[in-house]
């Protein structure tokens, strides 16, 4: 499987690319054990990878009232909406380790109704799906909810921008056809 193409747009020699995209890739590779196949599709272009990343580290490495596993909760729910098989298969990766539960992210890409998880995530996560699906229809009463169970408007705010930096991420993953690192499909499963 890993022979196939990771994207369906050239995908640059690492030492082709700028120093700052290149050693960024290389500290990745150093703690992850391999180089995640987004890294290597997105330095095709690299002033959007920049920005990419720079928006994905603004979100998702700040400090928060959602725990890292909630992030990758909503990562995993809405990129299962947008039938990201990267996002999905990547995310989910990542959730199980950070939620310590290897049966979590299948669930929660699934069916997040039905999944082991708090009432509170899964207020969290109908309010993404909505942000997801059907933004335009987004009211006071959904904000309401989310206050119900804890969440400050900072939180729902992430809540919010997490889903739609990774629509971006999804359709941009499907448009590149971009294949999920086989390593992800058995991290964090036992």
């Amino acid at each position: 499987m890993s022979d196939r193409p990771i994207s369906r747009f050239p995908v640059p020699d690492l030492a082709d690319l700028p120093d700052d995209i290149g050693e960024r890739i290389l500290a990745v590779q150093e703690k992850a054990g391999f180089v995640p196949n987004v890294f290597l599709a997105l330095a095709h272009r690299p002033d959007e990878f920049r920005a990419f990343f720079a928006y994905h580290d603004a979100l998702m490495e700040r400090d928060s009232g959602l725990s890292k596993a909630e992030m990758e909760m909503i990562v995993v729910a809405t990129s299962g909406a947008n039938n990201c098989l990267y996002c999905v298969v990547a995310h989910g990766a990542v959730l199980r380790i950070r939620a310590k539960d290897p049966l979590v992210a299948d669930q929660v890409a699934v069916n997040y109704r039905k999944a082991d998880i708090t009432e509170r995530q899964k207020a969290m996560l109908a309010f993404a799906m909505k942000v997801c699906e059907e933004s335009r229809s987004i009211g006071e009463g959904d904000f309401d909810i989310l206050r119900q169970h804890g969440f400050s408007d900072d939180e729902i705010w992430d809540i919010g921008a997490i889903t739609a930096l990774f629509g971006l991420s999804n359709r941009m993953a499907n448009m590149l056809s971009m294949r999920p690192n086989d390593e992800f499909y058995t991290m964090g499963r036992n």
